[in-house]
């Protein structure tokens, strides 16, 4: 499915809300398309898979569809059976789209009762890098993997002596999690020695690996080795506060103990970051909390209001 090639049948554009029209070329900027209505939104292209229009015209027995009567600026073939998420790449020359949506409503005179197709096959998109689109140019489908850093700080786990064991949970739960969403994700773990030289190197290494979300594991205590936050704090660009206060302010109610951690979560450069501490059953209790903001967080972080995607159009 990686970079699958599709044909741009026809570029369509108007400057009302409602079905578009064949143009000879469509010219991209950061906003949009030039002179489109959906310019300056996170759902500046569209994008419509002929197949679907073929099928709706057999089940509707309809005529034959013109180019942008579904309200698409890109009519395509070759995109059929291509599961399609958003983050996802559509490539075209130098010109990038990313996927911000999957569904979008149509105009009422394709509203036929049972054939609702548009919401479940089209596509937005925004402009990634700017440049000119036409019929007959061939996009690239790249898909979007969520790269994720596991980093375990332990000086004798790194040393063999004994395994590393809230590792391990943290990848069990980021598994079951990320198959649940259907997003596809790559998982690294690191075990490395409570050396904050090393842990630096390595969140460096991570921006030029352009990963998505780092979770580390031990050294949020007071102890002398304890260098985890000390670390990771400075370097935030943004710090969430309220995931951890609450986490310790829940679970300390409980057990006292959890109101020691002083883990932060926060956000370095394009990577939502996240210290948690050593044992097993703290990474539970955290990684059950962090999950219910997560896939929110991810949205927020990449400019994507899903709030205002859910209006009606």
């Amino acid at each position: 499915m990686n970079n699958r090639k599709i044909k741009i049948l026809s570029v369509n554009l108007s400057k009302e809300r409602g079905r578009k029209y064949p143009v000879k070329e469509l010219v991209l900027n950061e906003s949009g398309i030039n002179g489109d209505a959906h310019s300056g939104t996170t759902r500046q292209i569209s994008i419509f898979e002929k197949s679907h229009s073929d099928y709706f015209r057999q089940l509707t027995k309809s005529r034959e569809f013109e180019s942008g009567e579904f309200a698409e600026n890109l009519l395509v073939s070759g995109l059929e059976n291509t599961e399609v998420k958003e983050f996802d790449i559509f490539k075209i020359n130098d010109t990038e789209l990313e996927v911000t949506q999957i569904g979008k409503p149509f105009h009422r005179k394709f509203q036929e009762p049972g054939h609702y197709i548009m919401p479940h096959v089209g596509i937005f998109c925004r402009v990634k890098k700017p440049g000119t689109i036409k019929s007959g140019d061939i996009m690239t489908f790249i898909p979007k993997i969520f790269n994720i850093l596991i980093i375990t700080l332990s000086d004798r786990a790194s040393k063999g002596v004994y395994e590393d064991l809230s590792g391990l949970k943290i990848k069990e739960i980021l598994n079951d999690y990320f198959q649940k969403t259907n997003w596809r994700y790559n998982i690294i773990s690191k075990i490395i020695p409570d050396d904050a030289e090393m842990l630096k190197s390595i969140i460096r290494e991570s921006k030029n690996n352009n990963t998505d979300i780092i979770i580390t594991t031990g050294g949020t205590g007071i102890g002398k080795r304890d260098i985890t936050v000390d670390t990771i704090k400075p370097i935030l660009d943004k710090e969430i506060p309220g995931i951890m206060e609450m986490i310790r302010l829940k679970y300390g109610m409980e057990a006292p103990n959890a109101l020691l951690s002083r883990g932060v979560a926060g956000v370095i450069d394009n990577s939502l970051i996240y210290t948690l501490p050593g044992s097993v059953k703290a990474v539970k209790e955290y990684m059950q909390e962090i999950l219910k903001t997560l896939q929110h967080l991810i949205y927020m972080l990449n400019d994507i209001d899903k709030h205002s995607q859910n209006k009606k159009l």
